[in-house]
């Protein structure tokens, strides 16, 4: 199997981890030559992540020589390029045109609107030729305040800034353009613009089958997502959600895997439980996992990790299974401001609070630390698990009470 593990990504040693216990001999292709080349050796192989059908060239050619069974993503990074790489090699994959749809949000609502299916009113304006600015106000004061003004490229909150006036629109759009700037975006993408959906939002965890999705887990978001960034905290599972509200949950984002084209594979779905009554209402669909570690919160019934499931579809092991009847959930500590990261206090008390199962910090301290909407990395994660949602949500938010967390401001 070959892993494609961006530099960027968190979730190399978990898959590799995962590779391991299935006993896959692993191949990794990734752009951070350096560490990688020198601790797999002849198995790693380079990789322009930036230039997708240039990438999978080069896999073709690697299994001219090294035949491969899998290429695997392990996160949205990779995932065009692993499509590109298994269809030209006859493997498992999801079409590309739907893992490109689901890394442009504009292109993934036109196509979910073309399903009938419910999401927010939304406009794509701006981009190159002027007058950003005025678009992105004008297109939210259509749609109505609040709104939302975010990238169509960017992932995990980057850039979504809630506005609540057209002088708040147009800042927010000279805000968000540089941010995509600096992630290297294009200056002619344009900003999505979308109507505010009060209410509580979960996230579907699945797998898709040959075009049917399963569900592994519905996670509870607990803590309000109303802006104006959209930092998100705490996930627990199972969901409290009555049942007939978590099947309009399923229903919804497996008629948007259907609409998208998704065939194989993961799927991350986040769904807002909108407060006007109109049910279950679409944010997103990720063609990956849950993001940064969050998979550890998650155990099933074989003693199989969130990783051994996606490798062992993709290699045509896989079966239906069930995730584990004990609750649990994390917290991904939030970034308070920008700066240096100085020091985490408090990491052991956190650890020692029941049921309680990890605490880590994911930055060093030393580095620079950016906070929502500019940032693109969680702080570190807080595990925990008991008999109920209840119990583990009120154990990550008192390990989270207990941690002192000093940035210095640059």
């Amino acid at each position: 199997m070959l892993l494609i593990l961006p530099s960027s990504t968190y979730r190399a040693s978990a898959f590799l981890d995962a590779a391991s216990r299935l006993g896959v001999d692993v191949v990794t292709g990734s752009d951070q030559r350096q560490t990688l080349a020198h601790l797999m050796g002849d198995h790693f192989v380079e990789l322009d992540l930036d230039d997708p059908p240039a990438a999978a060239r080069t896999i073709e050619l690697l299994a001219g020589r090294l035949p491969l069974d899998a290429v695997v993503a392990v996160d949205d990074v990779g995932g065009l390029v692993a499509a590109l790489a298994s269809e030209r090699l006859g493997l498992r994959h999801n079409p590309p045109a739907a893992i490109a749809v689901t890394r442009d949000k504009r292109a993934m609502r036109a196509l979910v609107d073309a399903g009938g299916l419910e999401q927010p009113a939304w406009r794509a304006v701006g981009g190159a030729g002027g007058g950003e600015a005025d678009l992105v106000a004008a297109a939210a004061a259509e749609l109505g305040f609040p709104a939302v003004v975010k990238p169509c490229s960017l992932s995990g909150s980057r850039g979504v800034i809630r506005v609540d006036s057209p002088a708040e629109a147009a800042a927010a759009a000279a805000r968000v353009r540089s941010i995509l700037t600096d992630a290297g975006g294009s200056p002619d993408e344009p900003l999505l613009v979308e109507e505010f959906v009060p209410g509580a939002e979960v996230a579907l965890e699945g797998l898709v089958r040959d075009g049917t999705l399963e569900v592994l887990a519905v996670f509870d978001k607990p803590d309000p997502l109303d802006g104006p960034f959209f930092e998100e905290t705490i996930y627990v599972t199972p969901s409290r959600l009555p049942a007939a509200a978590a099947g309009s949950v399923h229903r919804l984002v497996a008629a948007a895997v259907e609409a998208i084209g998704l065939r194989e594979g993961p799927v991350h779905a986040e769904v807002r439980l909108a407060a006007d009554g109109r049910g279950p209402v679409l944010l997103e669909v990720a063609a990956r996992t849950i993001g940064g570690n969050c998979a550890r919160a998650l155990r099933f019934s074989t003693g199989a990790s969130l990783e051994e499931l996606v490798l062992a579809q993709y290699l045509g092991a896989g079966g239906p299974v069930v995730r584990e009847r004990t609750a649990s959930g994390v917290m991904m500590i939030p970034i308070p401001r920008s700066g240096r990261l100085v020091e985490v206090r408090g990491l052991e008390r956190a650890r020692a609070v029941d049921h309680v199962t990890g605490v880590e910090i994911a930055i060093p301290p030393g580095r620079r630390v950016d906070a929502l909407p500019e940032g693109d990395r969680y702080l570190g994660f807080v595990f925990a698990r008991a008999d109920t949602p209840e119990v583990v949500e009120q154990a990550l938010r008192d390990a989270h009470g207990v941690l002192e967390v000093e940035i210095a401001v640059a």
